[in-house]
Order: C-alpha cells, then structure tokens, then sequence
C-alpha cells in the first residue's frame, strides 16, 4: 500500500513539473515576432503574436491528424497569406488585418480547439500543430519579390488543379495546372438535389419553370483542367463559381441528372480547386514528400523565404 502511495506522489510531482513548461512552451512569444490584428467574433481586436496566430489558423483550415509535413506545408501558406495582409494594409484602415473566418483564414482559439478535440485531444493536437509552425519558423512563398497568394483548398477530386485566371480572372504564373498529388480521386463525391422550384428561387428566377428538360442544361465552356467553367440553365447563363455560391455546391467538377421535376447535381473534390489541395499535401507526405517538395508542386517558380525579424 505504501509504495502505491509512493507511485501517485511520485507521478504527481512530474505532472506538476511538466504541464507548466508546457504550457510556457507553447505560450512563448518569440522576441521580436511580428503581429497581426486579428477582428474577433465578439467584434473586438485582438493584436496576436504571428506566429501564435498561425497555430490556429492551422488548426481551423487543416484535419489535426494530417502527416507532420502537411501541416508545415500549410503553415507556411497560412504565414504567407498573413503576410501579405500585414503588408498591404488598406486605406483607410479597418483597424484589422484579418478576421477568424473563411472571408480571410479561419482561426480557432484554444478555448474552441478545446471543444472541438476534447481535453486530451486538444494536448494532443495543438502540440503537433504548434510543432509544425515551429519547423518552419517565419518561412513565406515569394515569387518575383512579392508574397504569392497562397490559395488552397480542401481536395480537387478527380481533375489537376486549376490556373487561377479560369477562375477567379486574374493569372498568376504559380497558379497553374498541377497534379492533385491524391490517392482518392472520389474521396468526395457529393449529390445535391433540387425540385424546380427551389432551382428557381435560389437562382433568382423572374419565371418558375413547370418542368425541366436535358435541354435547359447546357454546358458552354470548360476549364483546361476540365471544371465546368460557364453553363446555361433555363436560357440565363451562370459562371460556375457563381452557380456554386448560389446553389451551395461542394466544387465545380459537375455532373447532373433530370428526374421529373428535379435535378441532381453531382460534384467531384472539395473547393475552388486552385492552389494547393490539403488531402493531396497529405496524400504527398505519406510518401515521404517533405514540405518543401509540396508546396513547390503546387506552387511552381515559387522560393521559400524567411520573414526578417522585426520590433512592432
């Protein structure tokens, strides 16, 4: 009975000693680290150490039990999303650099990572990520002088990934057409089905049609990776992204099926496919691709930098 007594005192103690240098560990502040503002769902603006900041942006934007190189990989995207933002600040100024929700880059407080992973996941989880943002430290993707605009997304699904000017108009040599890098092309695959008169109302229709036919769909144009790009639904023509907003659509890769009075849209990956796919960073790392290697793959011509340390 003593020496059990002897046990529990003695686990005790380490537990005593451990958890605080831990948690200062993971609390740290690094000496002249940059800042961010960061617009709070309460409406108030907190300043973050960036590279505090950048754990729960991981944590928000990435499963938590992604290979440790993905996690870098994402954590040097989100650092340099963060960046740009800190360079090119608006005017006049919001008072915000970013906000903690997709509109900028999701970010979760430790508060919330608790109650989404649980108390032992959250140790668990949060160390990994902190490990991640640690091991790559201040690095950012740069091309011609100027942070890129890491975009990235959740899967391509079954196509490459696409060059950003068939998406959102604007071409960007590092955003082109790239392989996913996944192992399961079909690891989404989504149905959405609508009755014609809720195709209607979601797309603002002045007539509600009686019924719906193979002919009031039509593709008019494709992406080069193979996205529908433009189609026409009952005459009115929608870009794809458009009609993914107003339809609430998982990704462009569509395909479609008419029953009477219905469609059934189904969609391929998960996202607006350009940039770096989150599940092919992992699906890379799991064969041993080092961070490095992902986010050249999915960013070409692009050089990893290292922010130079500054007193704000």
């Amino acid at each position: 009975m003593k020496r059990e007594w002897l046990w529990i005192i003695v686990l005790s103690v380490c537990i005593v000693a451990i958890l605080p240098w831990t948690a200062l560990r993971w609390h740290k502040k690094p000496a002249g680290d940059y800042q961010i503002r960061a617009l709070m769902p309460d409406g108030k603006v907190d300043k973050l150490p960036l590279e505090e900041y950048l754990i729960g942006v991981v944590a928000a934007e990435m499963p938590a039990e992604f290979k440790a190189e993905a996690l870098k990989a994402q954590a040097v995207a989100a650092r340099t999303y963060a960046a740009k933002r800190l360079s090119h600040v608006p005017m006049p100024d919001p008072g915000y650099d970013v906000d903690t929700t997709v509109l900028t880059q999701a970010w979760l407080s430790d508060k919330q990572m608790r109650t989404k992973w649980g108390l032992v996941g959250y140790w668990r989880y949060r160390a990994r990520i902190a490990k991640a943002v640690e091991g790559t430290g201040g690095q950012v993707l740069v091309a011609n002088g100027e942070y890129i605009d890491a975009f990235f997304y959740s899967s391509s699904g079954r196509k490459p990934t696409e060059r950003s000017e068939e998406v959102w108009s604007e071409a960007r040599p590092y955003l082109q057409n790239v392989s996913s890098g996944e192992e399961n092309p079909e690891r989404f695959v989504k149905k959405f089905t609508f009755s014609v008169q809720e195709l209607a109302q979601k797309l603002n229709l002045s007539q509600v049609p009686t019924n719906i036919s193979s002919a009031d769909v039509k593709v008019v144009s494709r992406t080069t990776a193979g996205r529908v790009r433009t189609l026409t639904l009952f005459g009115r023509p929608f870009a794809a992204t458009q009609l993914r907003t107003l339809l609430g659509l998982a990704s462009t890769d569509i395909e479609w099926s008419i029953a009477p009075g219905q469609i059934t849209f189904t969609t391929y990956g998960n996202g607006h496919a350009v940039g770096m796919s989150q599940y092919g960073a992992n699906d890379l790392a799991q064969k041993g691709q080092g961070y490095e290697v992902i986010l050249a793959h999915f960013y070409p011509g692009t050089k990893i930098l290292t922010l130079a340390k500054q007193d704000r």
